[in-house]
């Protein structure tokens, strides 16, 4: 059966991701609550943008008002929060706005969905679901090589952005605990793929080589993360969101750990390959590795035991680093006009015009 679905923050990197998929796979309804800063991307919805199933409200989730008319006119089955301030490095320099959006916007978005949730009929009641999408970086960092992040790791976030949303983390399961909130939590390890912001580590370093700019690497490169292709993310959060069980989080990670310099090389020997044609002055792309100063409260190493989520629910990862890198960079070099409009700024224009739109749902 069709489900309407609020996704929030679904014109981001992994949101975006997640409403194609919805869109594409699947008959159900999504309803994409985004405010547009700047990492929000219309342009990267445009093969969806449409469908007879999708809409867009341009809005606030700290915004009270705008929550309850979106509740009260598209009466969602299921919400997926995914709308968060997420640049660690911009979480150290305006911490401000990490904890207004992640911890006080969360807290607004569960404040509606409790509103809705507790003032709709028995079968609604029944079926409503709140996901709360978050990160493996409320855990810390790991100490060696061998140790994964489960559920039920301790909180040990280390920069505002984890922080706030370790937060919010607290506040949806409190939701649950006092007022019996139908609530799921997922937490990611890294992501990648198309459409990603190109302040992020992969795509800025594309960029960068492409351009013949120095690539920057934090401290000595050594950091591990786990690295997980987004469209196998929007898949695992599908499964989560329309199967998860009640009150349960769910790890989500592409068992892909790499070096943050060997994600570097590795991005510049397929870009030799794809991309032989370089930038005046640069003889190879591996001599724009330019080590710098080490970012405050780095962590280490992240890595995820997704075993959970795959015995519960069958979803593994399809693609290794390999594939999801190549492909990954196949799609930088064949979408320029997406990140020119980004690096211009010309895709800030796509959003004029894209007030809350108050759409007709009688046929949605």
């Amino acid at each position: 059966m069709p489900l309407t679905i609020l996704v929030t923050g679904g014109a981001g990197f992994i949101g975006s991701a997640l409403i194609r998929h919805l869109i594409g796979n699947t008959d159900h309804r999504v309803v994409n609550l985004d405010k547009l800063t700047y990492a929000g991307n219309l342009d990267s919805l445009a093969s969806v943008a449409d469908s007879d199933r999708y809409r867009f409200e341009r809005g606030d989730i700290c915004d009270r008002t705008v929550l309850s008319r979106l509740f009260a006119e598209y009466r969602p089955d299921i919400v997926m929060h995914l709308a968060a301030e997420s640049h660690v490095d911009r979480s150290i320099d305006s911490p401000g706005e990490f904890i207004q959006t992640n911890l006080i916007g969360t807290y607004e978005l569960l404040e509606a969905a409790r509103g809705y949730w507790q003032s709709a009929d028995s079968a609604v009641k029944a079926a409503f679901r709140f996901h709360h999408i978050s990160t493996d970086e409320v855990y810390g960092d790991l100490h060696g090589a061998d140790g994964l992040f489960t559920e039920t790791t301790p909180y040990a976030p280390s920069s505002p952005y984890s922080a706030s949303k370790a937060g919010s983390d607290h506040l949806v399961r409190a939701w649950q605990r006092t007022y019996g909130l139908p609530v799921v939590i997922t937490n990611c390890s890294n992501n990648y793929g198309p459409y990603h912001f190109p302040e992020k580590l992969i795509p800025h370093m594309i960029l960068n080589a492409l351009h013949g700019k120095p690539l920057p690497v934090y401290g000595d490169g050594a950091q591990v993360r786990d690295w997980l292709y987004v469209e196998d993310h929007a898949r695992a959060l599908v499964a989560v969101a329309t199967r998860g069980e009640i009150g349960e989080t769910y790890n989500i990670g592409g068992h892909n750990e790499q070096r943050n310099i060997d994600v570097v090389t590795a991005i510049c020997d397929l870009l030799e390959e794809l991309a032989p044609e370089k930038p005046a002055g640069v003889a190879a792309y591996r001599d724009l590795i330019t080590f710098v100063e080490d970012r405050s409260g780095h962590d280490r190493r992240y890595a995820i035991d997704a075993g959970k989520i795959e015995r519960g629910l069958g979803w593994t990862p399809e693609e290794t680093f390999a594939t999801g890198l190549r492909k990954t960079v196949q799609w930088y070099l064949e979408h320029r006009d997406w990140w020119q409009r980004v690096l211009s700024g010309q895709y800030r224009l796509t959003r004029l015009g894209t007030g809350l739109s108050g759409a007709d749902t009688e046929n949605f």
